[in-house]
């Protein structure tokens, strides 16, 4: 594969001819109208192959920022909640802060809203290289089909999205010319049918050397894989799933590679996420990359922020020594053991449950969570200069010792809160996967000091996801040799001990090994509500003994029975130090429509999902191609 890396963000500014012309329009139109005409603009490979490069590089945002909203992907699910216990405005009672009105796309409440307006704007993208495609002369069908076949796969990106978190929407497939006010929900088994058959389209054109970054036949397959299983086409979906494995393309990173393979303290899975190797020819396992790089031109501002979304707040004054007598740890850069160049200075905001920092993770051999790859509190230490000159032998003696674990006789002492703020200060994070720096080395990043994280490449689609989502077919028709079998390809990669009883695989299984191996890569809550969808679909019990169906599906669905099983916070309705209890409930399977959406929408109708305000008016949806 190619690795012109100055080619993987061409013509960034081509954005401008997808941005907004200032008319007050609906969220499915904002930024959708441009001031230059696409007619006039389109009209050559380059200028179509820069567009794709715009939507391609807009897929990075959901893993940027403060408060990236792949976070709130994460806590509407089992392995997380929002640890931002400082604030009362926050989506932890679900209840009462999501809401169609609620403040929607905001850090300090939560991002269900940029997905909204960013998968639409996605699909205008898209659809806009779709419509004006015969307005440029190819130099044969096959370079016409590539392009169009990777619009179509953007295409169905945002959808497989929107419809796993918002249901049946509007179908859009054409470029929008005028602000359009009549737009009308289409059933979400209509949308994903469409996108099967243009990713069919997709997976037989796109090709797999092209530069990284952009759309390949792999990432086509895997995404065509996604779909097919929302279908309950398993079938098909484990077809999709072999173009991929079988294809002779791509293969699981096996041995150590790159920049830190003679670091003989790590492993292969820690190469794997080194930054630096995402997008080199010698990592076989990405099938699909969003590239972001302080050297390119187009990069983020303020970087990936990866540390500060996912590391505990270890640095806040809050943590304490045992006799509560001392800050524990202090964030300088310049300190004599500098905690926060090793590790990042993190707030807390992704706060891992105990299901996903402890219970998944009865393997002491599994690279995942080993010593240096996985953190623990009691791995830092106590580097806080006032106990080494301490007139106080014991607080002297602590320091550049582990820290002391929260017991119930410590705990009040340890914390200024009473102990409640162990949500946001004490809790375990794969360093593997959060450690982003300007370099592989002790640094502080570009942006921030200390540092929160930088600019960094990521995975969107890797071949282990593939694994698994093979694995979770096989379970669906029963093969559960076949499916055990995948599972154990990923856990052999990670030097965990094989699965050995297939009579035990349950779609419980291959959810506690995507917790594993896709911390911070999936979509948690897209892919548990898809996995709700499919139960409610078939009617296979699930394991918990129930079975589901589509007629209540916000009432009664395995998503919620998941979360309240696995999520403590949830189930236990537990308190923050602001006074809000976690709480979710099953209508929560299915976000909000926006209330903007429905409003401006004046001459259609936008249906709203069951649980929010605006459900009493709903018409029936499209069950046709509009």
């Amino acid at each position: 594969m190619k690795v012109l890396y100055k080619k993987i963000i061409p013509f960034v500014a081509l954005a401008v001819l997808l941005s907004a012309n200032g008319c007050k329009k609906s969220d499915l139109d904002a930024e959708l109208l441009s001031s230059l005409e696409p007619a006039t603009t389109l009209t050559n490979v380059a200028s179509m192959k820069a567009a794709l490069a715009a939507i391609g590089s807009n897929i990075r945002r959901e893993f940027t920022g403060d408060m990236a909203p792949i976070v709130t992907e994460s806590i509407f699910s089992e392995v997380a909640v929002d640890g931002t216990t400082d604030k009362s405005t926050q989506a932890q009672d679900m209840d009462t802060r999501v809401t169609p009105d609620a403040n929607l796309d905001n850090p300090d409440f939560n991002r269900i809203g940029f997905y909204w307006t960013e998968g639409y704007k996605g699909i205008r993208y898209a659809n806009t290289v779709i419509t004006y495609i015969d307005n440029v002369t190819f130099k044969d069908a096959a370079e016409k089909n590539a392009i169009l076949g990777s619009a179509y796969f953007y295409r169905a990106y945002y959808y497989y999205r929107l419809v796993n978190q918002f249901g049946d929407v509007p179908l859009i497939l054409k470029d929008i010319t005028a602000p359009k006010l009549d737009y009308f929900s289409t059933k979400r088994e209509v949308i994903l049918k469409k996108m099967q058959e243009d990713l069919l389209f997709a997976e037989l054109w796109v090709q797999d050397n092209v530069d990284k970054g952009e759309v390949t036949k792999g990432a086509c397959s895997h995404l065509l894989t996604k779909v097919n299983l929302s279908l309950g086409d398993f079938d098909a979906a484990i077809t999709s799933a072999n173009n991929v494995i079988n294809g002779g393309k791509y293969a699981l990173m096996r041995n150590r590679f790159g920049s830190t393979a003679g670091d003989a303290t790590k492993n292969v899975v820690w190469d794997l996420h080194r930054m630096d190797n995402k997008a080199i020819p010698a990592n076989r396992e990405a099938l699909f990359l969003t590239i972001d790089r302080e050297t390119l031109a187009g990069f983020t501002d303020f970087g990936s922020q990866v540390m500060r979304n996912c590391v505990p707040a270890w640095h806040f004054a809050n943590l304490r020594t045992p006799s509560g007598l001392n800050p524990a740890i202090v964030d300088a850069t310049t300190a004599e053991i500098p905690l926060t160049l090793m590790y990042g200075r993190g707030i807390g905001r992704y706060r891992g449950t105990a299901y996903s920092t402890k219970n998944i993770w009865t393997d002491n051999t599994d690279y995942r969570h080993a010593p240096g790859m996985w953190m623990n509190m009691t791995d830092l230490v106590y580097n806080n200069p006032a106990l080494k000159n301490s007139s106080n032998a014991t607080e002297k003696a602590l320091y550049g010792k582990p820290l002391v674990d929260v017991t119930p006789a410590n705990v009040n002492n340890m914390f200024l809160n009473k102990g409640l703020d162990t949500i946001r200060h004490f809790f375990g994070w794969p360093h593997y996967k959060t450690f982003i720096n300007s370099t592989n080395a002790l640094a502080i990043d570009k942006y921030w000091s200390p540092p929160r994280g930088t600019d960094t490449d990521w995975y969107i689609f890797r071949l282990a996801e593939t694994y698994l989502l093979r694995a979770e077919a096989y379970y669906w028709k029963g093969n559960l040799a076949l499916a055990m079998a995948d599972l154990n390809q990923v856990r052999s990669r990670a030097n965990a001990t094989l699965l050995t009883d297939a009579s035990a695989i349950t779609i419980g299984t291959i959810l506690d090994e995507r917790a594993r191996e896709l911390y911070y890569e999936e979509p948690r809550k897209t892919e548990l509500t898809r996995i709700a969808y499919i139960f409610a679909l078939t009617g296979k019990a699930a394991y918990n003994g129930k079975t589901y169906t589509l007629t209540n599906f916000s009432d009664n669905n395995f998503f919620y029975d998941r979360i309240i099983e696995k999520n403590d916070f949830y189930r236990n309705k537990v308190p923050t130090i602001s006074g809000v209890n976690f709480k979710i409930s099953p209508y929560h399977v299915l976000w909000p429509v926006p209330g903007t959406a429905q409003r401006f929408n004046t001459e259609g109708h936008i249906n709203q999902n069951k649980g929010y305000t605006g459900y009493e008016t709903n018409v029936p949806a499209l069950d046709k191609i509009p």
